[in-house]
């Protein structure tokens, strides 16, 4: 069974295109530790669970899970539970048919099946690899269990879900979360996201609440509102936009077409017919016989 990993944050900020999501996160989880992020809808709880198990790249801060700090390699030793809208259970799919697929190895066999047993019982979940109950006919805590138990098949050494306490009764809630315990007692490194958290170690965002045993976040409050405006102020005004000038639309063909309207920056040659719209002077018999277009001279005209 893998042994759990640090994971240590400071200053960790993410901005999105309307304003942060998160910033200046910090968190430190030693090994075999249960951590949960606390916060409303839209509070980055799920960005910055992503972030922690390397499936999101930070703006800024430092982050380091088993000592690595680059994704890829975060991503080896952490695995996702349930995290609604990212790795959703195909509800289609059976039980058995999830087990497999998320089973090491090209075949099933034996070994395997005990695997997969074991990830089911430490997730608290009464269900057989071989079970063929479709995930639409389980209920929301199997399923954030059997996302614990898919999750386990890794050996990860960091676990991280979201949404744990939703759509669950209290003692419900009380039950997945003492399962979370258990496994943080037995070595792991969990850290969940919830609305609300029964536990000691709690990161709350969104508002005034304390990361344990980090050092308080400052709250996200009317003094923070100038910068948010500053980010779309910092877009180019629309006054600032060069709208083409007449000049740089299509050519007039025709020999009468309307002069082009002058560009104060760049005055036009008067003497280009093409770009000021006149003609040649039909008198000018030098300009046809120069291009091969008007008659010879007569012989009376020679005289």
């Amino acid at each position: 069974m893998p042994g759990g990993v640090t994971v240590h944050a400071a200053g960790l900020s993410l901005e999105g295109g309307h304003g942060p999501v998160y910033r200046d996160v910090g968190l430190d989880a030693p090994a075999g530790s249960l951590t949960a992020l606390a916060g409303q809808a839209g509070s980055g709880r799920t960005s910055l669970l992503l972030t922690l198990a390397g499936r999101m790249r930070p703006t800024s801060g430092v982050l380091t899970v088993a000592g690595q700090s680059r994704p890829r390699a975060i991503r080896r030793v952490a695995a996702l539970g349930l995290v609604d809208g990212v790795n959703d259970l195909e509800r289609s799919l059976t039980v058995r048919e999830h087990v497999h697929e998320r089973s090491r190895g090209l075949f099933w066999n034996a070994r395997n099946r005990a695997r997969a047993a074991a990830a089911l019982e430490r997730a608290g979940l009464d269900l057989s690899p071989d079970d063929r109950t479709l995930v639409r006919a389980l209920g929301r805590e199997q399923r954030v269990r059997l996302g614990v138990a898919l999750a386990l098949l890794d050996g990860p050494g960091l676990l991280v879900l979201d949404n744990v306490d939703a759509g669950l009764p209290g003692d419900r809630r009380d039950a997945l979360w003492a399962t979370l315990e258990d496994l943080a007692a037995q070595g792991l490194t969990v850290v969940a996201a919830c609305t609300e958290s029964p536990l000691p170690r709690t990161l709350r965002l969104g508002g005034p609440g304390l990361p344990e045993p980090a050092e308080p976040v400052e709250p996200s409050g009317p003094a923070e509102l100038p910068e948010a405006v500053g980010l779309l102020e910092a877009a180019e005004p629309l006054s600032a936009v060069r709208i083409p000038e007449a000049a740089e639309l299509p050519e007039p063909t025709g020999p009468t077409a309307p002069s082009a309207v002058e560009d104060p920056e760049h005055p036009e040659d008067p003497g280009d017919p093409v770009r000021t719209g006149t003609a040649p002077d039909p008198g000018d018999t030098g300009a046809r016989d120069r291009d091969g277009s008007g008659d010879a001279p007569s012989e009376e005209g020679r005289r």
